[in-house]
């Protein structure tokens, strides 16, 4: 199965800065049951919301996973990687050292199209007011976020969203030239 994940921090994680916190993360995903195919470059974005912090480098990944790997066990192992560099999970959309976000798992929709609809149609007060309890896939604000789409685009820009039925180049054409302008190359 292939999975695409996406990566943020945006506060050091003791001596190591965001952008080598994403690298080192990248090192810890190899395990039995997972491999890293592909890894974006980093990119720079304002933080979001807007304002609310230093700015985030980004990345995406290409996972390769064993069959018998559950979405589940995957994104326990993708958080097990966040805990060994500092993640804790007190605020929502709040600052971190390492954010790791299991955005697709092959076209696999979880967890069923009407419970995923529910999630990625909240309004942005809802967004920012819960969280499910459950596994959404795909990730329910992929398709509104330029720190993640771009990096994405480096390196699967054929993905096609199983319920949009647009790829993550078409998706990211839809999103304003503004928002895609914040996210840059980091240098």
């Amino acid at each position: 199965m292939r999975a695409l994940i996406a990566f943020g921090a945006n506060l050091p994680f003791g001596a190591s800065l965001p952008a080598q916190t994403i690298a080192d993360a990248v090192a810890c995903l190899d395990a039995r049951a997972v491999n890293v195919k592909a890894c974006s470059r980093l990119f720079k974005t304002p933080c979001f919301p807007k304002g609310a912090g230093p700015d985030y480098v980004n990345a995406a990944a290409v996972l390769e996973v064993s069959a018998d790997m559950t979405p589940f066990a995957l994104l326990q192992h993708l958080h097990a990687v966040e805990a060994r560099f500092g993640r804790s999970r007190n605020t929502r959309w709040g600052m971190r050292t390492l954010d790791i976000d299991l955005l697709a798992l092959d076209s696999l929709v979880l967890p069923d199209p009407a419970g995923q609809a529910h999630w990625r149609d909240l309004s942005p007060d809802d967004q920012a007011r819960l969280s499910p309890d459950e596994l959404i896939l795909p990730h329910p604000r992929l398709q509104d976020r330029a720190f993640v789409l771009v990096p994405l685009a480096d390196i699967a820009p054929d993905w096609v969203h199983p319920i949009l039925q647009r790829s993550v180049v078409q998706m990211l054409e839809a999103l304003s030239a503004k928002d895609r302008a914040e996210v840059r190359v980091f240098a």
